[in-house]
């Protein structure tokens, strides 16, 4: 026999694992992105990406981008 408030956390585990993924992509394409051609991380190297890419500003696109993405996912899937 299951929790009754397995099915109330359900729908919240669900939401808070999808923005979770969307927020690594973003981090990811971030951290890509210093190393492409054009990019600095290539000479600076990794630790220097990676403090470079950590800024509050960047934490609170992803985070916006997150909710926003969750949200439009969640209609679409809801829609068709």
């Amino acid at each position: 026999m299951q929790p009754k408030n397995t099915k109330k956390l359900t729908p919240v585990l669900r939401a808070l694992i999808e923005v979770s993924f969307i927020i690594f992509l973003f981090y990811s394409n971030l951290l890509m992105g210093e190393f492409l051609q054009s990019g600095p991380g290539q000479s600076r190297g990794l630790l220097w990406a990676v403090r470079n890419i950590f800024t509050e500003a960047n934490f609170v696109i992803a985070i916006t981008s997150a909710v926003v993405g969750y949200i439009v996912f969640e209609f679409l899937r809801k829609r068709l």
